[in-house]
């Protein structure tokens, strides 16, 4: 064994091969350094199948034979280290790796913090630790927030498309730490949940096929920009959720493909790592090293960039071997069935270890498969996520919204279903971006009817996902009426506000997020069954639904009403359970909003007259498409009551 020319911790290398270093960021990669009076760079890397590492870049140009580091392996910890004197932080390199077979490749660094603007792929000597921090009174809050019991209202964002004036001129961080936060202040938005911002090649990916996993993105500038973006969004009380894509990478030549000549972030067996849908490769979520790699990743967007949580990217096609996989690339586990049991085993490992690190973090499973108990604690047999999205609730939705009026009655029972498992899990309701692109339409084009009756549509469903169970998000252009289906090479429609239909949907959504935020009962017990009860829940004919949300105390109630007929009504009678005045918080159907205008009574006294089982009742009109919320006298105190 040759001596490492410059020091590593023996523990940090252990660790490491036994899956359990956690801040793996802090060893490896390029790190300002001094060594032997001399200062430089010091690099460290995992390839335990190359018969020689080099480092190259400009220093020497490109070139592995003009040896500027001494790349010395580690005895047999498979690790990589040498130091390069006189290298500072800017310097373009890759590593220059000669493989088991015989071949060289130029690989990027694993662990590099920034990476060149594509299509150039080389990783960039970078420091994070200069960014001044001005969000300490959000990180102390935040330790003591408990999410279940709090509002959440989630702006799902793709930063290159947000705004933009012309084909790939981006908003750079700092543009949007300012524009994109004022904005989503304005509206009263709790979070903003960003599309993945890894370095990736490819922008029409998104981000979910990702090369560089500890880069953020060049696209939008140095990794100081995200960092204010941030800080930015903390000082003004916004929450940040990363989208994390732990399932799969791409397999372009420079990233983690055959890394060192053989699989090694990848299986060995080739029908277990492609993933043929997306033509990427699966993690190996059983190496040791790998979980190292992943974990490590994780918390480094928690703790360099005051990253609030992790939304994980296509868990159910993490555990389950065979997802979407032709017959011929089936494959079994050990025990003859078709779960990941490695992949199940590191989302547990995943989040017991955030949540010792980072005890406050959202993580959430974006999982459309019906595994139990994702959301479960792992000592009792859980995942071990504190949400995940419930896609059931959203499909469903979606087809009852897109078939017309006329004909809903005969599928009354998709608005309805979601209850029977509303809290078997801790659940997001998503209207993201997959359900705005690839033909689907957006949400205001998918709904029937002529122009105007979209929108009250539109309207309608904002206002029963608001108060159904369950936090909330919304992708980006949802919140005025985008017309047209996401388009990820330009910017939003932002000139259809000119038009009043659509101006009128953005002040629709802004008072709909403040009548959320402002009532507790329509967040406090969004995972308890006592926080919800149906009034009329059975009435397909008129395709009608009303329902009570509570925060826990019998004065703090609302009450929904829900018309998704075209049919009118100028006298409804609303069953209630407690006597008093009720106030109405919101109208679809307001002229702002777009709506017809028709008179509305803004409060209504309950009668001894029963109804639906309530011995009290309200009596209101209900116009056709739409949705009204009203509240109990005690509820409308609001969030500062709390």
């Amino acid at each position: 064994m040759q001596a490492s020319p410059v020091s590593v911790s023996s523990d940090d290398l252990y660790l490491f091969n036994t899956g359990q270093l956690f801040e793996a960021f802090r060893t490896f990669g390029a790190h300002i350094a001094h060594w032997e009076g001399q200062e430089g760079v010091r690099f460290v890397l995992w390839a335990p199948g190359a018969r020689e590492v080099n480092v190259v870049g400009d220093f020497n140009g490109w070139d592995g034979w003009n040896r500027v580091v001494d790349m010395r392996l580690v005895g047999s910890t498979g690790i990589w280290v040498g130091f390069g004197p006189g290298l500072r932080e800017g310097d373009r390199y890759k590593y220059e790796i000669l493989g088991a077979d015989g071949e060289r490749r130029l690989k990027s660094d694993p662990f590099g913090f920034r990476a060149e603007l594509r299509p150039n792929t080389a990783s960039i000597v970078a420091r994070l630790d200069r960014y001044e921090w001005g969000d300490g009174e959000w990180m102390s809050a935040r330790a003591s927030r408990k999410p279940y019991d709090r509002p959440m209202l989630i702006y799902e964002t793709h930063l290159g498309s947000w705004r933009m004036d012309a084909p790939e001129q981006f908003r750079d961080y700092g543009q949007l730490a300012d524009e994109l936060v004022d904005y989503v202040c304005a509206m009263g938005y709790t979070h903003i949940e960003i599309l993945p911002i890894t370095e990736h090649p490819l922008d029409r990916s998104w981000g979910y096929q990702a090369t560089g996993y500890f880069a953020t993105t060049s696209r939008y500038g140095p990794p100081e920009g995200l960092q204010k973006l941030v800080d930015s969004c903390h000082r003004r009380g916004i929450g940040v959720v990363l989208d994390w894509v732990c399932g799969h990478f791409c397999k372009d030549d420079h990233g983690l493909r055959q890394f060192d000549g053989s699989p090694q972030y990848e299986p060995a067996d080739f029908r277990v790592a492609d993933k043929p849908l997306w033509g990427t490769l699966a993690f190996d979520f059983g190496k040791p090293q790998v979980q190292s790699f992943l974990i490590s990743n994780a918390l480094f967007w928690l703790d360099v960039y005051h990253i609030d949580g992790l939304r994980v990217d296509a868990v159910a096609s993490m555990i389950d071997l065979n997802f979407d996989k032709p017959e011929e690339m089936r494959t079994t586990n050990r025990y003859g069935g078709s779960d990941n049991v490695d992949a199940l085993d590191f989302l547990r490992k995943l989040n017991e270890t955030v949540f010792r690190y980072y005890p406050e973090s959202l993580m959430m499973a974006e999982d459309s498969s019906s595994y139990p108990g994702v959301t479960a604690p792992t000592y009792a047999g859980g995942l071990g996520f504190n949400y995940k999205w419930n896609m059931g609730w959203m499909n469903d939705m979606l087809r009852y919204m897109e078939t017309d009026p006329e004909h809903r009655s005969s599928c009354h029972s998709l608005i309805t279903f979601s209850m029977h498992y509303a809290f078997s899990e801790n659940y997001v309701l998503p209207l993201s971006h997959d359900e705005v692109v690839h033909g689907k339409r957006s949400l205001l084009n998918k709904m029937p009817g002529p122009y105007p009756e979209k929108f009250a549509n539109l309207r309608l469903f904002y206002g029963y996902w608001m108060t159904h169970p369950g936090k909330k998000l919304l992708f980006m252009g949802g919140e005025f009426g985008q017309f047209d289906e996401w388009k990820d090479y330009a910017g939003l429609d932002w000139d259809l506000l000119r038009y009043p239909l659509h101006d009128s949907v953005r002040k629709y959504t802004e008072r709909l997020n403040a009548v959320y935020a402002e009532n507790p009962a329509l967040w406090a017990l969004d995972h308890r069954p006592e926080g919800f009860e149906w009034i009329d829940v059975n009435n397909a004919s008129q395709s009608m639904l009303s329902f009570r949300r509570s925060a826990g105390e019998s004065d703090r109630s609302i009450v929904v009403v829900c018309n998704f007929s075209r049919r009118s009504y100028e006298s409804y009678r609303l069953g209630v359970s407690s006597p008093g005045t009720y106030t109405l918080a919101l109208n679809s159907d307001e002229s702002d909003f777009g709506g017809s205008g028709s008179p509305m009574p803004s409060e209504s006294m309950t009668s001894r007259s029963p109804m639906h089982g309530k011995a009290f009742s309200i009596e209101i009109p209900v116009p056709a498409l739409s949705i009204q919320i009203w509240q109990s006298e005690a509820s409308s105190r609001g969030l500062e009551d709390m």
